[in-house]
C-alpha cells in the first residue's frame, strides 16, 4: 500500500507530536486554529504546546483549513487513499466534523479519518466514533478509525519510542496509519475493538486521578498499586457492558494507557489528583484552566455506569470528590469501608 498524504487538524501537543511523526514517511500538513502558531510552525516551532522541541523542516503548519483538507484529498503521493488525523481534544470534536464535512464531496475520494481524543462528550455522554459518524453522514468512501495507547506528546515529539493501537472496522485504514506512523521510533499495532480502545482511553483518567490524589495525601506505592489494579478491572468492566473485548484491556489502550497515565510526572490528570490530595480544591484547579481530561469525562462515565447498573466505586468517588464536596480522605474511607468480596 502506498504512504498516503497526512493532514493533522489540530495543533495542540498531541496534533503536533504526530504531524511530526509522520514526517519522515509521507507528506504532512498540520492546521492550526491561532495565527500566532501557524506562524510558529513556519519557523518549526509550536511554543505554546512543545517549547524547546524543534519539529521537522518538511512539516507544513497552515492558518487555512480549506487547504488542509485538500491535501489529503489530493491524491497521496503514491496513488493511495488520504489520511486525516482529527489532533483535537473530545469536547472540539463535533465541530471539528461538521466543518470538515462541509469541505467534503458527497462522494468523497478514498479517504481514511482517525481520531485521537480520549474521553466521552460531557453533555451527551457520546463516544467520539458517535461524533464522528453523526457528523460525517452521508459521505462515501470514508474510512474512520481512533489511534490510541500509553504516548506522552513531548516524549513523541522529541524521538523516544512509542507503542499506539489503531482500531478500525476496515483493515487498509489501519494499514494507512502503519504507512504513515510506524517506523524506528514508533510500532503502531492495529485492531478492530473501537469501543475498548475508547474505552480504555476514556477511564485510564479517572483512575489517574484517583491515583495523584492517593500520592497527594502520601498513602503509599502500596495503594496507588491497588487502584491501578481495580481501576483496570473497573475499566474492563465497563468495556464489556459496552460491547468491547475484554483482551483489549491487557493491551496498550487498556493496562499500557492506564499505568503511564496513573503514574507518569507528565500526566495531567496525575498532577490534578495530587494538587487536590495535597488540599487544592478542585473547582479552584479547574477554574484555572487546567487541562483534566478525566474531569470532563468523570460525571458522563458515572451516569453510564449507573444506567448499565455497573458497579465502578473509583469512578464513583473520584466524581464525588469533584463536584460534589466529597473531601479525598472520604474518598479513601469510602473505598476502604466496601464489603468484602472474592476478587
Amino acid at each position: 500500500m502506498a504512504t498516503p498524504r497526512v493532514t493533522v487538524l489540530g495543533a495542540g501537543s498531541w496534533g503536533t507530536a504526530l504531524a511530526a511523526l509522520a514526517c519522515p514517511r509521507a507528506p504532512v500538513v498540520l492546521w492550526a486554529r491561532d495565527p500566532a502558531t501557524v506562524q510558529a510552525l513556519q519557523q518549526h516551532r509550536n511554543p505554546r504546546y512543545l517549547p524547546d522541541i524543534p519539529l521537522p523542516p518538511g512539516l507544513r503548519g497552515t492558518g487555512d483549513f480549506t487547504l488542509a483538507v485538500q491535501h489529503a484529498l489530493g491524491g497521496p503521493a503514491q496513488g493511495g487513499a488520504g489520511l486525516i488525523v482529527l489532533g483535537v481534544p473530545v469536547a472540539g470534536l463535533a465541530d471539528t466534523c461538521t466543518r470538515l464535512a462541509r469541505e467534503l464531496p458527497a462522494r468523497t475520494p478514498p479517504l481514511h479519518i482517525l481520531w485521537t481524543c480520549k474521553g466521552m462528550q460531557a453533555d451527551t455522554g457520546a463516544w467520539p466514533h458517535e461524533i464522528v459518524a453523526q457528523a460525517l453522514a452521508g459521505h462515501a468512501g470514508i474510512h474512520t478509525g481512533v489511534l490510541s495507547g500509553p504516548s506522552f506528546a513531548r516524549e513523541v515529539a522529541q524521538g523516544l519510542p512509542v507503542a499506539l493501537t489503531i482500531a478500525s472496522a476496515h483493515a487498509d485504514t489501519g494499514l494507512a496509519a502503519q504507512q504513515a506512523f510506524h517506523g524506528s521510533q514508533a510500532r503502531i499495532y492495529t485492531s478492530s475493538d473501537i469501543m475498548g480502545v475508547q474505552v480504555g482511553g476514556a477511564m485510564k483518567n479517572i483512575v489517574a486521578i484517583a491515583c495523584g490524589i492517593s500520592d497527594g495525601l502520601q498513602l503509599g506505592t502500596n495503594a496507588r498499586a491497588a487502584l491501578i489494579t481495580r481501576g483496570l478491572a473497573e475499566i474492563r468492566r465497563l468495556g464489556v457492558a459496552l460491547g468491547a473485548q475484554a483482551d483489549t484491556f491487557n493491551g496498550l489502550t487498556g493496562l499500557g494507557d492506564l499505568v503511564l497515565t496513573a503514574t507518569g510526572e507528565l500526566s495531567r490528570n496525575r498532577q490534578a489528583g495530587i494538587a487536590i490530595g495535597r488540599g487544592e480544591a478542585p473547582h479552584s484547579l479547574l477554574a484555572r484552566g487546567m487541562t483534566v481530561e478525566g474531569a470532563r469525562c468523570a460525571q458522563a462515565a458515572r451516569a453510564l455506569g449507573l444506567k448499565l447498573g455497573l458497579d465502578m466505586p473509583i469512578t464513583e468517588v473520584v466524581s464525588q470528590v469533584l463536584f460534589e464536596g466529597l473531601t479525598p480522605r472520604q474518598a479513601v474511607a469510602a473505598l476502604l469501608e466496601r464489603e468484602p468480596r472474592p476478587e
